[in-house]
């Protein structure tokens, strides 16, 4: 690459130098005096003990009227309606456990009764059955079962 005894590179390895071109000042523009529209025109005022001041009479600033603000803020009446539909909600599903575990008591009173009848009924059929004239009377014996074999 370089020779190191050197210290130059060859001539065939010459980097070309770019010098900048200058630019050009910008022209300034043109300053025009302009009078403001409101100035107000001069006064002078003599004191009481005969110096004369003399400025500008300047208006007094009339502050902006101030809008009425409300007494209570809208993010405040935002939190209690919030609040209030919450606790509507609430109450509402409230009711609606309350409901739910009212149908479930009664449809366990429903099955409950349900019970109580047939079994009422089943009891009435076995108990009259020798009672009434025409009945069928079925006399069980015990039996012995020896070997899958019924022995009566």
């Amino acid at each position: 690459m370089f020779p190191e005894n050197t210290g130059h590179r060859p001539a065939e390895q010459a980097v070309p130098i770019h010098q900048p071109t200058p630019i050009a000042p910008y022209p300034a523009a043109p300053v025009i005096p302009v009078q403001p529209a409101g100035v107000p025109s001069v006064t002078s005022i003599v004191l009481p003990d005969g110096r004369v001041i003399t400025g500008y009479a300047i208006d007094h600033i009339q502050p902006a009227p101030v809008t009425a603000k409300p007494v209570v803020s809208r993010a405040a009446v935002n939190i209690a309606l919030g609040g209030i539909g919450f606790g509507a909600v609430c109450g509402g599903l409230v009711l609606l456990a309350t409901f739910i575990a009212a149908l479930a008591a009664l449809v366990q009173q429903l099955i409950i009764l349900t019970a109580v009848i047939f079994g009422g009924f089943i009891a009435l059929q076995v108990l009259s059955a020798g009672r009434e004239r025409g009945a069928t009377t079925v006399n069980i014996r015990k039996a012995v079962i020896k070997r899958n074999h019924f022995h009566g």
